[in-house]
């Protein structure tokens, strides 16, 4: 196991998942502060790296496309102090840091996880029920239904309508936007049958953003709900078909083969190394960190 501990947050990896826990720090962002700690899969892993600076340096992690809903709904449009996959590392922990991407690389190595799109999400999204405050209003999602309510800085030409209720099988895509500049932000959802161009200061589906601390929270609300619609992936699928995603007959799942004993299957993982050394796929220094990332798996899984 490794574990890196910072004022920003403390990251723990077990070679099968990575535990991101925000800190107490004044640095960490309201949103990587209500959304807790996090379980990423490392399935779900493109790639890990860190970066060294004068006075801090900082972990990233990388993600497959399409694994996690927060980053579907927000676009990368995160910002640092909000984004869950930073950590700032201080200046005399880059040792530590240095071993902590160590020892993922080698687990990605090993499980031979592949680095590309993903068509269904890996990472579940933040729990239900959950209402946020921001902006021109109040969204509410209770993993069926978004409540749009509206206050007292609203534009008149939306709120005369009243409160919005949207059924989830309604929402065809969610976007949460940051305010940027003069630009303001918003949280919309795309509506079946009701599709608009409307700025979000009138958009009745839509609350507008103006930067202020609470905005980021808005992303979870985008996330829960997108965590919800079928994967962007398949429903591209879908549609190059000509199929619907509700109308497919479900195909029963091909059966599984039995599991290979844990002390095999690293014996196998040990010569299939050795054949990608001795063809020069992998280079020395792939080989060793591989071999050393199985045979410390080795002694968990002592027997045969």
């Amino acid at each position: 196991m490794a574990e890196i501990l910072q004022k920003d947050g403390t990251w723990i990896f077990d070679g099968d998942a990575l535990r991101l826990i925000p800190g107490r720090d004044k640095s960490v962002g309201l949103l990587r502060r209500t959304l807790g700690e996090l379980v990423v899969p490392l399935g779900a892993l493109a790639g890990i790296a860190f970066e060294q600076g004068k006075k801090s340096g900082r972990l990233r992690l990388r993600l497959r496309d399409g694994a996690d809903p927060l980053l579907l709904a927000t676009g990368g449009r995160l910002a640092e102090p909000h984004d869950p996959y930073q950590l700032t590392v201080e200046s005399d922990r880059y040792g530590v840091a240095e071993y902590f991407v160590d020892e993922v690389r080698s687990a990605l190595l090993l499980d031979q996880v592949p680095t590309g799109p993903v068509d269904a999400y890996l990472l579940p999204g933040p729990a239900v029920p959950l209402a946020y405050s921001a902006g021109d209003g109040t969204a509410a999602f209770d993993g069926e239904h978004i409540r749009l309510e509206w206050n007292w800085k609203t534009e008149d030409a939306k709120a005369s309508a009243g409160p919005r209720t949207l059924a989830l099988a309604d929402v065809e895509a969610v976007d949460w936007q940051p305010s940027v500049g003069l630009e303001n932000g918003h949280l919309r959802f795309t509506v079946r049958h009701a599709p608009t161009k409307a700025p979000a200061k009138y958009d009745p589906h839509a609350v507008e953003l103006w930067g202020f601390k609470k905005d980021p929270l808005m992303a979870l609300v985008a996330a829960a709900v997108q965590a919800r619609l079928p994967h962007p992936a398949r429903a591209a699928a879908a549609v190059d078909a000509g199929t619907s995603l509700t109308a497919r007959p479900s195909t029963p799942s091909p059966p599984v083969a039995p599991a290979e004993d844990g002390h095999d299957a690293l014996l196998r993982r040990l010569r299939e190394l050795g054949e990608l050394h001795r063809t020069g796929v992998l280079t020395d220094e792939e080989f060793a960190l591989a071999k050393q990332a199985v045979l410390k798996r080795m002694l968990h899984h002592p027997g045969g």
